[in-house]
């Protein structure tokens, strides 16, 4: 005869309504590991979806993730013709809030004039709902484009096309506006992000530099009193290039840093700067709030146990009293705890599972993630019944005679 069970059938009800509670509060704590796991997985995505092999950035910085880069856009060339180099693009990056109407539509003609009168327009009304993106500058048919288009087709070498992230909402044909420019997307990407975990947007690298690096209109004007000109340099945020298998690309870079005099990581320390400085603090930060959970879990199912154990007080004294040997009430208590903890556990994971893709931000759940917070919560458990265990030893015999 099992105790545990038999105890728990006794008092099923209340059982369950505190396997529920802790359920959900486990589930808390299983989400925000799974949020940790997604946000260190949204820092990388974009440097992933380039597949770069080295980053080629203004000397001085750490790359446009970090802080601000320019550099020239003819370095790529000068970055292609490097030994073991096997093709290199130029790429911006900007975060900007754009407009949508959700449905298709065409594009306008680019033309330098019509760009000019449609930056130039007065009192325009807007299209749509607004939507954050990081847009990507890249050259078709080099580095720096969208990984694989689920839904449509790449970009051609025409303007005012994008391809977009399906996060975003859109699909292809619809128009959205950035800068009083609507771009026409005409395919979508799949789970690729910015850190901050906005949709990435792929436009033409010359389209890029024009909503970028382009003046205002009263801006554009004082600089062409001044001498200046309206339209921007070839400028670029970096150089991405991918390397030749035989070839090693810190080799290259200290090369670069070297003789180019510019600033180069690899793919690995852009991704370390990415995790270690980027987004450092917000992994701090859910990392330390997943521990708080994690001992509050730990100090209910101690309490809970300790309950449990207080209502079974004569019960455990008549056990003593027929003379049951210590191990079988140290069972009962430890089987209990376990029980709750495991069912808790269980149906807190089974919620979080029918309900991360609801969350706005990535929640990265995998069988590692899921048997380790399980082994974490099998050592709560068993810490937090010692505190009933050691209340149950103390239980004399005699009283289960008491009134």
């Amino acid at each position: 005869m099992n105790l545990a069970l038999r105890d728990i059938r006794h008092n099923l009800g209340r059982f369950l309504l505190t396997c529920l509670g802790l359920g959900l509060l486990l589930g808390v704590a299983l989400a925000m590991v799974g949020i940790y796991r997604g946000v260190v997985e949204e820092a990388l995505s974009l440097a992933r979806a380039l597949r770069a092999d080295l980053w080629v950035v203004e000397a001085g910085t750490r790359g446009p993730f970090a802080e601000a880069s320019r550099i020239p856009g003819d370095v790529r060339e000068a970055v292609a013709r490097l030994p073991g180099v096997l093709a290199a693009g130029a790429v911006t990056f900007q975060t900007v809030e754009a407009r949508h109407a959700g449905g298709p539509g065409e594009a306008e003609p680019w033309t330098e004039e019509a760009l000019r009168e449609r930056a130039g327009e007065a009192g325009r009304q807007r299209i749509g709902a607004v939507l954050r993106l990081q847009v990507v500058g890249h050259e078709p048919d080099r580095p720096g484009g969208p990984p694989e288009i689920l839904e449509g087709r790449g970009i051609g070498r025409g303007r005012l096309e994008m391809v977009v992230d399906r996060g975003a909402g859109l699909r292809p044909g619809a128009i959205v506006e950035m800068a009083n420019i609507r771009y026409r997307v005409v395919g979508l990407t799949h789970r690729t992000v910015s850190t901050g975990g906005d949709p990435l947007a792929w436009i033409t690298l010359r389209d890029a530099q024009e909503l970028q690096f382009r003046l205002a209109p009263p801006a554009a004007r004082r600089a062409q009193q001044g001498g200046g000109g309206a339209l921007p340099q070839d400028t670029v945020n970096a150089v991405i290039a991918r390397v030749s298998p035989h070839a090693r690309a810190e080799d290259i870079a200290a090369g670069i840093r070297r003789w180019k005099h510019f600033a180069a990581l690899t793919a690995a320390e852009q991704e370390t700067v990415l995790t270690r400085s980027v987004v450092e603090r917000a992994r701090r930060q859910l990392g330390m709030f997943t521990g708080v959970l994690l001992l509050v879990s730990a100090v209910i199912v101690a309490l809970i146990v300790y309950t449990m154990t207080m209502d079974k007080l004569r019960e455990i004294a008549t056990l003593k009293l027929i003379g049951a040997p210590d191990r079988s009430i140290v069972a009962l208590i430890m089987q209990q705890a376990l029980l709750l903890g495991g069912t808790g556990f269980a149906g807190g994971t089974a919620l979080l599972l029918s309900v991360k893709d609801a969350f706005p931000r990535r929640v990265l759940l995998g069988p590692e993630e899921i048997l380790g917070f399980g082994l974490v919560v099998f050592v709560i458990c068993l810490a937090a019944s010692l505190l009933g265990v050691r209340y149950a030893l103390r239980i004399e015999p005699a009283q289960a005679l008491g009134g």
